[in-house]
């Protein structure tokens, strides 16, 4: 199995905690970049931090920003993504600064399935319309 993809499976399940406690694991997506989590909740949008953590642990490159667009400019971009590679779709608007990020499972005529953080406040899967796919990118190996 793709490694990004066994790295992120492992956090499947990782979920926010309602009210003011916090789940340490999604503050240490952000603490594992450099960044102070004093300075975060587990509400806080995480998607990328989460991206960052598990291509960072995999070995590969990461944008270490904490916004899902960032990731535009990491590694290549491929017209034939396959498992693992890095999915950036817009939010709100294609203009937006807001974006999504997340690892690639599966495609479908219509959808995209990704594996990926703060999806319904949790790791998860879940199917996004193909429309709003910005990018495919495939990561190389850090180093």
């Amino acid at each position: 199995m793709n490694n990004l993809i066994s790295v992120a499976l492992s956090q499947y399940g990782v979920k926010e905690v309602i009210g003011t406690k916090d789940h340490p694991q999604i503050l240490n997506y952000f603490t594992s970049l450099g960044f102070d989590a004093a300075k975060f909740k587990d509400e806080t949008a995480w998607c990328s931090a989460f991206a960052n953590w598990v291509a960072k642990k995999a070995g590969y490159e990461h944008s270490n920003k904490l916004t899902a667009r960032s990731w535009l400019t990491v590694g290549a971009s491929t017209s034939a993504p396959e498992l693992g590679d890095v999915v950036v779709l817009w939010r709100e608007d294609p203009t937006s600064w807001k974006g999504h990020v997340g690892f690639l499972i599966k495609e479908t005529k219509r959808y995209v399935y990704l594996l990926g953080g703060n999806q319904g406040n949790s790791v998860s899967i879940k199917a996004y319309p193909k429309n709003r796919v910005l990018d495919y990118r495939k990561l190389r190996k850090d180093g």
